[in-house]
């Protein structure tokens, strides 16, 4: 899958993608992956765990929805086992923040989509014009947080790699 499939299922899934989609996707593009391994991934701490989303309309359940973020992780994770490193060595020095830092951005996410609730809620208040005009920043500090963070993570993984090519 290249970037501009990645795009697009993301534009296509913000709201996250089921198990079901997500082995559905990974087949239609050839690439092979078990309901079993993505469960051990998610077991393993490679990937995160399911949110459990409610189905709209009368005793329909719940379903576990993974964040879209996963395909561009599964497909990670593939690339590097590909490469002969083991699944605990991913877990311990490539993708050791990775669910984190995609719960943090869930989490920013959450909390700004309240701000912007919020704000609408007030529209004819005075004083909703500053906190707007903070939210933007915060806004915009929360993404350069999220960058740095993953340009950080990036940055050790590959100190990683080099190690690993320089060892060979």
């Amino acid at each position: 899958m290249d970037e501009r499939i990645l795009s697009a299922i993301e534009r296509e899934s913000p709201g996250g993608l089921t198990s079901a989609e997500i082995l559905d996707l990974f087949a239609r593009h050839d690439v092979p992956l078990s309901e079993a391994t993505l469960r051990k991934y998610v077991q393993l701490g490679l990937l995160p765990r399911s949110v459990r989303i409610g189905r709209k309309g009368k005793h329909q359940g719940s379903q576990g929805v993974y964040p879209v973020s996963v395909v561009r992780q599964i497909i990670t994770i593939k690339r590097m086992m590909a490469e002969d490193v083991t699944i605990e060595r991913i877990a311990r020095e490539f993708l050791f923040i990775r669910n984190d830092l995609a719960e943090l951005e869930r989490t920013l996410g959450d909390i700004f989509s309240k701000l912007d609730q919020t704000m609408n809620d007030r529209k004819s208040d005075r004083g909703t014009q500053a906190v707007q005009r903070d939210v933007i920043g915060a806004r915009a500090l929360s993404k350069d947080l999220m960058a740095r963070l993953e340009a950080i993570e990036a940055k050790l993984g590959a100190g990683t790699k080099m190690e690993k090519l320089t060892a060979s």
